[in-house]
């Protein structure tokens, strides 16, 4: 069992550093939301095409999100990828721990 274990811990160590790199992208993101950089350059289109497709599935279902000017999509994502980092990932290190 402690293969099964190991793969536990593996995958849980894998989701953290999937969801802390992203969670890094949307910072940058909305950092660079706030100076207006050129659409063209090939960074802001990158930070565009990974973050907007998340943050426009969040506007479309929580349409409160918006609130005038101000868009707090990126904070209800960076809240639900803590959330699944502290309960997902905390309960698969549990389990393996249990399965070693």
């Amino acid at each position: 069992m402690f293969v099964v274990g190991n793969l536990c811990s593996a995958l849980a160590i894998l989701i953290e550093k999937v969801i802390w790199l992203y969670s890094l992208v949307v910072f940058v993101a909305v950092l660079i939301q706030w100076v207006n950089p050129d659409p063209f350059n090939p960074i802001v289109q990158f930070l565009r095409a990974v973050t907007e497709p998340v943050f426009g599935w969040i506007r479309r279902r929580l349409p409160f999100v918006t609130v005038g000017m101000l868009d707090l999509s990126p904070m209800v994502l960076l809240l639900g990828l803590w959330f699944v980092r502290m309960f997902l990932v905390s309960s698969l290190l549990d389990l393996a721990a249990r399965l070693r």
